[in-house]
C-alpha cells in the first residue's frame, strides 16, 4: 500500500500530522574507586556546558544504532549496548523545538571507558552531576534509581566484578552503587541464595584466603 494513500478515521494521511524530532540520550554509568557511581558527560560542541552523549535519529536508523553512533562520535566509546529507559516528552524540554528523547542506560566496568576522549568528556558523581542542558539531570536521576533497584535484588547484575568474586568485593561494589554502607549480614542473606561457591579461594594477600563465589545460573 502506498503510504500516502493511507487515511485514518479522520481522513488524514501521515503527512497531515506534525512530527517531532526524535533524539537518544544515554546515561552511561561506571564505578570510580574514590567517587562511587559516576556518569559519563560530554562537552557540548556548540554552546557552553556539558550533556549526556546523544544525537538525533537519522532517517532509516534504529534507536540502538543511533545510541551506538552517539557514543562513538561524542565520546569514542565502542561496543556498549545500553537498554531503553524511558521516553522524555515534556513539551518544553528542548528550546530548539519539539524533541522527544528516548533515554538509555548502561553500567560498564571502568576499562570500557578507557578509550574516551579525556579533554571533551568527564566522569561526574551521580549525586552531583552539575548543571546540564535540557532534562539530562532527570535522565540521570531516573537511570540511577533503575540501576540501584536492580542491585538491591540481584548480585552484580551488570557483571562488573567478572566471573568470580568474594562476598566482600560484592558488598563493596553494591555499596558504591547504593552510595551508602550496607549492613554485612543483611546483605549476605539477601544475596547468598543467588550465589554459588566456586570451590576456589583468593590467593596471596594478607590474612586468611577468602572464598570465591559466582552468580548462580538462572
Amino acid at each position: 500500500m502506498d503510504k500516502r494513500s493511507h487515511r485514518d478515521s479522520h481522513g488524514k494521511s501521515l503527512e497531515d500530522y506534525p512530527r517531532p524530532s526524535v533524539a537518544v540520550d544515554t546515561a552511561l554509568l561506571t564505578i570510580d574507586p574514590t567517587q562511587g557511581l559516576v556518569v559519563l558527560q560530554v562537552r557540548r560542541p556548540s554552546g557552553p556546558g556539558w550533556a549526556l552523549p546523544g544525537t538525533f535519529l537519522h532517517e532509516g536508523e534504529t534507536l540502538a544504532d543511533a545510541v551506538k553512533r552517539s557514543l562513538a562520535d561524542k565520546a569514542n566509546v565502542q561496543g556498549v549496548l545500553p537498554r531503553q529507559l524511558q521516553v522524555f516528552d515534556a513539551l518544553d524540554r528542548d528550546d530548539r523545538g519539539w524533541v522527544l528523547s528516548v533515554a538509555h542506560v548502561a553500567v560498564v566496568p571502568p576499562e570500557r571507558l578507557a578509550t574516551r576522549v579525556v579533554d571533551s568528556t568527564r566522569l561526574v558523581p551521580v549525586n552531583a552531576p552539575g548543571r546540564l542542558v535540557y532534562d539530562h539531570d532527570k535522565i540521570i536521576e531516573l537511570a540511577v534509581a533503575e540501576v540501584r533497584g536492580r542491585y538491591q535484588v540481584g548480585p552484580d547484575p551488570d557483571g562488573l566484578l567478572g566471573g568470580e568474586f568474594t562476598l566482600r568485593d560484592l558488598r563493596l561494589l553494591h555499596e558504591a552503587v547504593a552510595g551508602e554502607p550496607l549492613q554485612r549480614d543483611t546483605f549476605r542473606r539477601a544475596m547468598e541464595g543467588q550465589l554459588e561457591a566456586t570451590g576456589n579461594v583468593t590467593a596471596g594477600g594478607r590474612g586468611r584466603p577468602a572464598e570465591l563465589f559466582r552468580r548462580a545460573a538462572k
